[in-house]
């Protein structure tokens, strides 16, 4: 997990624009380093990127049951040099696919801030439907305080 938590802390500036956690070191390492608890009481999977078994950390995916007991939603963030190379939506797929073989899940969701186009266009290159925009309470300087909610079909 050190790793991990190093790579989220070389990528901090990068970031803190969508995640609350990404620039605050102490909620960082809190955040990532629960993960092991977090899987073993069925909270939220953690799963590591890496683009070969021994290669470096190159970015952090999720799925966290917080949006009822027939779903899971889906995180994501990484590293700044390998956004934009598709790998977000891929992994994202994979993890639809996952989360959809479960006998209890009936759906699956990714949240996304309605200003940050870039993440908002992993589920809609999945074929997501956005199923609401809900207002929140901003956590970073750079979100706008509307939380898409995107939807498996």
């Amino acid at each position: 997990m050190p790793a991990f938590i190093d790579v989220a802390a070389a990528n901090a500036v990068h970031l803190r624009e969508w995640i609350p956690w990404g620039d605050d070191p102490a909620y960082r390492s809190e955040r990532l380093g629960g993960a092991p608890a977090d899987w073993v009481e069925h909270r939220a999977y953690l799963y590591a990127l890496r683009p070969t078994e021994d290669g470096p950390v190159i970015g952090g995916f999720s799925l966290h049951r917080r949006v009822g007991p027939d779903g899971l939603e889906i995180g994501y963030w990484l590293d700044q040099a390998h956004t934009g190379t598709g790998l977000a939506t891929e992994v994202a797929r994979v993890l639809t696919e996952v989360a959809l073989a479960l006998p209890e899940i009936e759906r699956v969701e990714i949240h996304t801030d309605e200003g940050n186009a870039r993440s908002a266009a992993v589920p809609q290159r999945l074929g997501y439907r956005l199923a609401r925009v809900d207002p929140f309470e901003p956590r970073t300087p750079t979100e706008t305080g509307r939380l898409q909610v995107w939807v498996t079909p």
